[in-house]
């Protein structure tokens, strides 16, 4: 048994003993959370307290341990608090005119036993605050289909394997602005953070990488959900810091319009643009020493862009051609700096074009399909992507993929790409068969699956490629 728990509810308030996940704000100061497709499991195992006895105002109390993989390290433990405050609660003119707004404060005390870490060529060692304090603050503003929000937070020195055991304190900023009502939306965002990397243990450093992470930066870039837009997933770079931005608009185009023809079309438009923020490296504290440990790291100029880490504009249109048949056609122009996200292989950039079409025989039994293509003159080239999927409702769905390049590596016995063997063609043939009766899910696969990156939220794993049987069973209760 992963995790259990114990908790009591009372007249505003309620007490959890054990194992817990929770978020304070966007996540800045502190996420907890499970991701079984990346193999995180970042749960608190401690006491928690939420009260919100008092009319408009929520808090919360935490502290505990941090669980890293299997691991209960007693040797680190944090302590917390958030409160939230809804403002039209205390001021009647902002209910009268239907405004919400919020604003809201968070803390989060890590605490870690001291290490040895030793300046490389030398005999020193650093000196290590066993404390580090993370501060947030946030509000919120809606008035009819106006939104916006902002949030700022800020973490002392925290030298650490991921940023090079710097001590130069971390801060992050985000501000988003929206509208919405019934067939029209707009959202623009924007995000600015530097050594925001906060993990419980200082000396942690996994491929698996949102492991041992108390806080998380959210993601600016799109989460496509088709394979080939999802090829070249984009992780955040906490530690290294980003300014990004994101956009989206949406618009659907009425019934009985010369675009929107009998059933209406949705038409939506997304751009995602992430740089490197700008750095001076400071000076090394040791004569003959070519290492930033123990300094400041570098300077850097707020509005001072570095180089581009990911670009993405995509267009996406929503059409309905009869009662039985609908389809979804998307372009997308992506550019990846492949060096930044993964440590090699320069930037990639790449067109990409899908089409699904999904056409319903009956009530019950409905036939879905993809076709997708990316073009790239960089890393392993053009690649073809195809699927189809019969849905038998309610228990059955049956699903056949194949995606292709003509330029995959071989590898070595230690998952190395072997560049002595040059390149060969390759097919990803995937067959599945879903069952699913009332809580359970049953799910076959058999073929073969390329190497690549799960991402999820910005939170990225390699998955190394395979080939053979999947058995998956899912109970919800």
């Amino acid at each position: 048994m992963s995790n259990i728990y114990v908790k009591a509810l009372g007249n505003g308030f309620d007490v959890t003993v054990g194992d817990f996940y929770d978020q304070f704000g966007s996540g800045f100061v502190f996420r907890t959370y499970e991701e079984r497709s990346l193999v995180i499991d970042n749960s608190i195992r401690g006491a928690r307290l939420n009260v919100s006895a008092v009319k408009g105002a929520n808090l919360k109390l935490l502290g505990g341990v941090q669980r890293c993989f299997w691991d209960w390290d007693t040797d680190a433990w944090l302590g917390g608090a958030d409160l939230e405050l809804n403002m039209e609660q205390y001021f009647k003119g902002l209910a009268d005119k239907n405004i919400t707004w919020m604003i809201g404060g968070s803390y989060l005390m890590k605490h870690e036993n001291e290490e040895d870490v030793l300046v490389p060529g030398t005999n020193y060692k650093l000196n290590m605050d066993p404390m580090v304090h993370t501060f947030g603050v946030r509000t919120r503003l809606q008035s009819g289909p106006y939104s916006f929000m902002a949030e700022y937070a800020w973490k002392t020195q925290d030298p650490s394997k991921d940023n090079d055991y710097i001590y130069r304190n971390g801060s992050a900023v985000m501000v988003s602005a929206s509208y919405s009502k019934k067939g029209l939306s707009a959202l623009v965002q924007a995000k600015r953070s530097e050594n925001m990397s906060n993990r419980m243990k200082r000396g942690f450093v996994s491929y698996l990488g949102g492991n041992c992470r108390l806080n998380h930066m959210p993601a600016f870039s799109y989460q496509h959900t088709y394979a080939l837009p999802a090829l070249y997933p984009y992780a955040t770079q906490d530690a290294d810091g980003e300014w990004a931005f994101q956009g989206e608009f949406g618009y659907t185009f009425k019934r009985r319009t010369a675009l929107g023809g009998k059933y209406g079309t949705k038409l939506k438009v997304n751009f995602s643009y992430i740089r490197g923020i700008d750095k001076t490296p400071t000076e090394s504290l040791i004569e003959g020493v070519n290492s930033t440990m123990g300094t400041d790291g570098y300077h850097s100029k707020f509005f001072g862009f570095g180089g581009v880490y990911y670009k993405d504009i995509n267009v996406q249109l929503e059409k309905k051609l009869s009662k039985s048949f609908k389809l979804n056609l998307m372009y997308m122009n992506q550019l990846y700096n492949k060096t930044v996200v993964e440590g090699e292989g320069g930037v990639v950039k790449s067109n990409i074009f899908v089409a699904e079409g999904k056409y319903q025989f009956s009530p019950k039994m409905t036939l879905r399909g993809e076709a997708q293509y990316l073009q790239t003159k960089q890393d392993q080239g053009d690649w073809y992507y195809g699927l189809l999927e019969l849905s038998v409702l309610p228990y059955l769905m049956f699903t056949i993929s194949d995606q292709y390049n003509a330029n995959v590596p071989y590898y070595t016995e230690n998952k190395q790409v072997d560049d002595s063997k040059g390149t060969h063609s390759q097919h990803y043939l995937l067959g599945s068969v879903t069952a699913t009766y009332k809580a359970h899910r049953l799910q076959l696969s058999y073929g073969k699956t390329r190497a690549g990156y799960n991402c999820s939220g910005g939170v990225c794993r390699f998955v190394p490629a395979s080939y053979g049987m999947t058995v998956s069973y899912n109970y919800n209760f």
